[in-house]
């Protein structure tokens, strides 16, 4: 799993304002969509025993080991445009192209 430089930026910003600077992000899984898991994000002080830690720009990130092997290929990006902004996941096993929101 890779976490792009803006994504992570937005995360470290993020925790910042809220006053966690020196917490990190769980990716978790959060339900269902039409293109396979869709994946959620949490503020976390610190990691869990069977977590998977990535590092970037700053940021820490935990994720449960059993769910690591999953995101193999996926990126975590951050996206603005005119309609929205948020978190992105994208490619890796659950990119199904048929261009549904929740894939993008």
């Amino acid at each position: 799993m890779t976490i792009t430089d803006r994504a992570a930026d937005k995360a470290v910003a993020i925790l910042s304002d809220e006053g966690k600077a020196d917490w990190g992000i769980r990716i978790f899984i959060a339900g269902e969509s039409c293109c396979g898991p869709a994946y959620g994000l949490n503020m976390q002080e610190k990691q869990m025993q069977n977590d998977e830690v990535i590092e970037k720009n700053g940021l820490r990130v935990f994720v449960d080991r059993q769910l690591f092997e999953t995101l193999s290929g996926m990126e975590l990006d951050y996206h603005t445009d005119e309609e929205r902004e948020g978190f992105v996941f994208t490619g890796g096993a659950s990119s199904c192209g048929s261009g549904c929101d929740s894939c993008r």
